[in-house]
């Protein structure tokens, strides 16, 4: 990690998100008429659904409102951020019960509402980011009270059917990871009340249940006591899912000058990296199993781009905490396997689903789940730790 290799990184997250990804999604996704983001695009950004994920709302107008309080102020950041939170406000809360939908219309006619809470944690990250930017402590309150619904939905879910019976009840780490991560955004944002509690209790929930040291691996889904479940479903991991979390984990470290918390993040990140990166075509792989048995998801061998974003993150923020060059190299073998095959040089942005080898799968540059979110919070995030590390002449910046 040279200086010259540090200033050539980060001209490419930073121009690459200014200059490629913002325009793109800002050109043809901004919905003038209704507001809010349409993400369902075809290679050119054609709009080929006009439906709209509520997640997506929620992390573009986060997107919209980070960068208008750490980049710079342009005022076109925060009128898109002030129109998704507008779309937001007036059609994704269900009045019968106050929880957020999940799809809806193009005009916001509610579609479809999930058993999960997600949606709530991204709008309460959008909302703390417009109360930084605007002074507005409207936006604060509905992001105190979003993120209650999220981690309150979480501990006691009313008025929704359970996944499984109690046959076989299962948790997963999605929900201890969002929760440190939503709580560490609205830390930031509105100094949030009981967040570094928040942040705790996921962190422990991880590592007691998810974390297997004997195993050498980070559980995607375990049973209600944290043990493993050997069926398809308990098996599974995620790899890219795990390294995300890794580097919330390390964050928070960093934050903290908390040697355990970054050990504890980079071994997470060391076993699924051995276990997620595919030694045949490179990039990391969507699912593999505990045991190296067959995966029962058929699309468990095919690269799609957020684990590969995450990956990127995990690895040079692992390297800025421990100066290790294994993390270096690490970062350079998933930065130029990911940006050799996933970017469009002809129309821009990032094709989200490539197949095992490379190729593409779907020209699609957005849909439900795939919007102005992983992508351009990967070249922001490592654009400011490659900022960091100019500034401290590349040197590691090794917690205590």
């Amino acid at each position: 990690m040279t200086p010259q290799n540090v200033d050539r990184l980060l001209r490419i997250y930073r121009d690459g998100l200014l200059e490629d990804t913002l325009p793109f999604w800002i050109d043809h996704g901004v919905d003038r008429l209704h507001g809010g983001i349409m993400t369902s695009l075809d290679r050119d950004g054609t709009v080929i659904d006009t439906d709209k994920g509520v997640w997506q709302q929620g992390r573009f107008a986060w997107l919209m409102g980070e960068l208008y309080n750490r980049v710079e102020p342009r005022k076109q950041w925060l009128e898109l951020a002030l129109g998704g939170i507008r779309f937001i406000d007036e059609h994704c809360f269900d009045p019968s019960d106050g929880r957020m939908w999940f799809h809806v219309t193009r005009d916001g006619r509610p579609i479809r509402k999930r058993r999960y809470a997600f949606s709530e944690s991204f709008a309460a990250i959008a909302y703390g980011e417009l109360a930084k930017a605007t002074g507005d402590g409207r936006f604060a309150e509905q992001a105190r009270a979003t993120f209650a619904r999220f981690v309150g939905h979480d501990l006691e879910a009313v008025g929704v059917e359970p996944k499984f019976t109690a046959t076989r009840p299962t948790k997963s780490i999605a929900i201890p990871m969002i929760t440190i991560a939503t709580a560490q955004e609205l830390r930031d944002s509105i100094g949030l009340a009981g967040a570094e509690a928040w942040i705790d209790r996921g962190i422990e929930a991880i590592r007691r249940d998810h974390v297997k040291e004997d195993l050498r691996c980070v559980m995607e889904t375990v049973a209600l006591d944290g043990s493993v479940l050997d069926h398809f479903d308990g098996r599974t991991l995620n790899p890219g899912h795990a390294i995300e979390a890794a580097w919330f984990v390390m964050r928070e470290g960093k934050l903290r000058g908390d040697r355990e918390l970054v050990d504890l993040g980079c071994r997470m990140l060391d076993w699924m990296w051995e276990r997620g990166w595919d030694p045949d075509y490179g990039g990391i792989l969507y699912f593999v199993d505990l045991r190296d048995l067959p995966v029962q998801e058929y699309w468990h061998d095919m690269k799609f781009w957020w684990p590969q974003n995450e990956t990127i993150i995990a690895t040079l923020l692992a390297y800025q905490l421990t100066g290790e060059e294994k993390y270096a190299r690490w970062h350079q073998r998933i930065h130029d396997w990911a940006y050799a095959y996933f970017p469009d040089p002809r129309y821009g942005e990032w094709y989200g689903y490539l197949h095992r080898d490379g190729r593409v799968s779907v020209r699609l540059k957005g849909n439900l789940w795939k919007g102005a979110f992983h992508l351009p919070r990967m070249q922001l995030v490592c654009w400011k730790l490659l900022e960091e590390m100019k500034a401290a002449g590349s040197s590691p910046d090794r917690a205590p």
